[in-house]
């Protein structure tokens, strides 16, 4: 050692001959995380691209603001008996990333299975990175994302020591954590691949769920499972693929084009939600003003109350417009589109459910649509009305509903499926609901159609009608068939006396007759219907509304 280290060895002078051990190891670890990022391996990555995939770290990268993100668990991998006889099986990350990071300025955590690695599989040590980061999620109030691409539990026939068996006892936490966390922060699991078993009820249990299409599946048990248990042969996608899911079941939310359409759209759904339920909704800048009128409005209904319209011509007048982002410089300089995102628009088509902004505040939107049933409820649309409405009010964002609705479905068929259990679902979650709630009744509101789609009685912050709303029972024609049922009997009443009982009855459920009785707050003019939704939102922003304590009350399910 030098005189001047001998008597400083705190100096700046470096032994250059030597590198020092810090310096080693750090070399150590970037080798290391290389091999970690190199994920399966080049023919696997290449084969997850060839399937129009991204990978796990790709996704990160592009749902997470700027590409920055923070991992946890990167050395992550099996140990032990799962690491096979020699101890050499160790997967890179153990199949899935776990990460925190800001998306749209705020902090959010997301976990992404890794389909190169043992198809994304859950291993003990990935389940106990993701349990991990959902703990990080809940103490921190941030919302958990899921990015699924994954094959399910891990079985590794050839190991004396299958993960799935040494794991199974000590899982299912996830499931129970889920539920934990219901309600505090959102969830959101993209199905970006497969999501069988273990993985297919994490979206179950999720408030939103974009799939994929052709890609994202979901089953309880996969194809071989399925053929090996009940004899029958069918594909991935037949199973339980986007189409399925999202057209029929009802478990998936909405058919995206890509990966990258799925992580657009995840954080376009994370944008109208606070990051916790004890915070607003962010409001954000609106140039659109809240009294714009638009003329076309007046021409949306037909004159006869019968024939159908549509109900999203409505909608996209009176939300917010804002900047088209596929507006080029050489192109459409200066247009806009509605501030819309549709929640299950293929499934339970005669009621819209939709997020929106009007006047830059959150607002989650529950709109008859007469286009499909009359805009009739029947079991679908109820259950995905009663979701809607519980995701919005745990959040705190407010709802408009928009009412043309003729009732509920009648007949054996909707009877024998439990209409009365589906339909009270969504009675019963309208009723519990405490965030502020707008009622516009655009044409019909007629009988428990009418309260469950927030009438007088389910407290409404403000009821407003269209000079063609009728709020009755039921509409003119099926109380003349009764009356003349009443008054004739079995004989046809002459077409003259109909029509003044028709004109009567009319009369009587006028929409000013409900006006007079204090039953509606006013009677607008159509093209003043997005003013009177900014108005009310803006009266009722700090609303409190107090309920009697209880430890929960019982959904029919």
């Amino acid at each position: 050692m030098s005189a001047e280290l001998a008597e400083n060895p705190m100096s700046d002078a470096k032994d250059t001959t030597t590198e020092s051990l810090l310096r080693r190891l750090v070399k150590d670890l970037d080798e290391r995380r290389a091999r970690i990022e190199r994920l399966g391996g080049e023919d696997k990555i290449g084969r997850q691209h060839a399937r129009g995939k991204l990978t796990c770290r790709e996704r990160l990268s592009k749902f997470f603001d700027d590409g920055v993100f923070f991992e946890i668990g990167t050395h992550g991998t099996q140990m032990g008996a799962a690491a096979g006889p020699d101890g050499a099986d160790k997967p890179p990350a153990d199949g899935v990333v776990t990460a925190f990071g800001r998306v749209g300025g705020r902090l959010a955590c997301a976990a992404a299975y890794d389909f190169t690695v043992k198809g994304g599989s859950i291993g003990y040590t990935g389940e106990e990175k993701v349990t991990r980061l959902r703990s990080m999620a809940l103490t921190g109030r941030h919302p958990m994302v899921w990015f699924i691409d994954s094959a399910g539990a891990r079985i590794d026939p050839g190991s004396s020591h299958p993960d799935a068996i040494s794991q199974f006892a000590g899982t299912g936490f996830l499931f129970r954590e889920q539920v934990t966390m219901s309600g505090v922060v959102p969830q959101v699991a993209a199905m970006v691949g497969p999501g069988a078993a273990g993985t297919a009820y994490i979206p179950g249990l999720a408030d939103f769920v974009p799939m994929v299409k052709g890609i994202g599946s979901l089953a309880l048990a996969g194809p071989p499972l399925v053929k090996a248990v009940t004899g029958q042969d069918i594909g991935e996608q037949e199973l339980g693929g986007s189409k399925v899911h999202s057209e029929v079941s009802g478990v998936g939310d909405v058919e995206v084009a890509n990966d990258d359409e799925a992580i657009s759209i995840v954080r376009r759904y994370l944008s109208y939600f606070p990051s916790h339920c004890e915070q607003a909704p962010p409001v954000i800048p609106c140039a659109d003003p809240i009294d714009r009128r638009d003329d076309e409005i007046l021409d949306l209904l037909p004159d006869s109350n019968r024939k159908p319209w549509d109900m999203y011509k409505l909608i996209r007048r009176i939300v917010d417009q804002v900047p088209d982002p596929r507006a080029t410089e050489g192109g459409a300089a200066g247009a806009t589109i509605p501030d819309l995102l549709d929640i299950k628009p293929k499934f339970g088509r005669s009621l819209i459910t939709c997020l929106a902004r009007i006047g830059g505040r959150s607002v989650g939107i529950v709109a008859n649509q007469p286009m499909h049933l009359g805009g009739i409820l029947e079991n679908d649309s109820s259950d995905k009305g009663a979701h809607f409405i519980q995701i919005c009010d745990a959040f705190n964002v407010p709802l408009i509903f928009l009412q043309d609705v003729p009732g509920f479905m009648v007949g054996s068929k909707v009877e024998h499926a439990g209409i009365i259990r589906h339909g009270a679902k969504m009675l019963h979650v309208m009723s519990a609901a405490t965030v502020p709630k707008i009622t516009v009744v655009v044409r019909k509101g007629y009988g428990a159609g009418y309260y469950v789609m927030c009438g007088r009685a389910y407290e409404p912050d403000l009821l407003v009608a269209w000079p063609t709303a009728e709020i009755s029972v039921m509409g003119a024609e099926g109380m003349l068939g009764i009356a003349s049922k009443k008054l004739f009997g079995d004989a046809e009443p002459p077409p003259e006396v109909k029509q003044g009982i028709l004109e009567q009855i009319r009369q009587r459920i006028d929409i000013y007759k409900s006006a007079g009785w204090g039953y509606v707050d006013d009677v607008i003019d159509p093209r003043d219907t997005r003013r009177a939704i900014a108005w009310g939102l803006e009266l009722v922003a700090e609303k409190k509304a107090l309920r009697p304590w209880k430890k929960h009350g019982v959904v029919p399910v």
